[in-house]
């Protein structure tokens, strides 16, 4: 993990996201101490957010409603 003081990360932003985009972790410091870090971005699917709460099925009482037939659509 890179650390940098906000006076590098400030005037050296765009390298710093490029780091970030290729995989890198970087740390901004202010006076010794970690106050932010830029992680590259994971991207995760709905399935993923949703998962937890399907591990309790007899709690969700969720139902699919019925098929509607289409409604008629009027000619522009």
């Amino acid at each position: 993990m890179r650390r940098v003081q906000v006076t590098e990360a400030k005037a050296r932003f765009s390298g710093l996201l490029a780091a970030v985009e290729a995989g890198e972790t970087v740390a901004i410091m202010r006076r010794g101490r970690v106050i932010a870090r830029l992680v590259p971005d994971t991207p995760i699917s709905a399935a993923e957010v949703f998962r937890p709460l399907w591990k309790d099925q007899e709690e969700i009482d969720l139902v699919a409603p019925a098929d509607a037939p289409p409604e008629p659509v009027t000619p522009l």
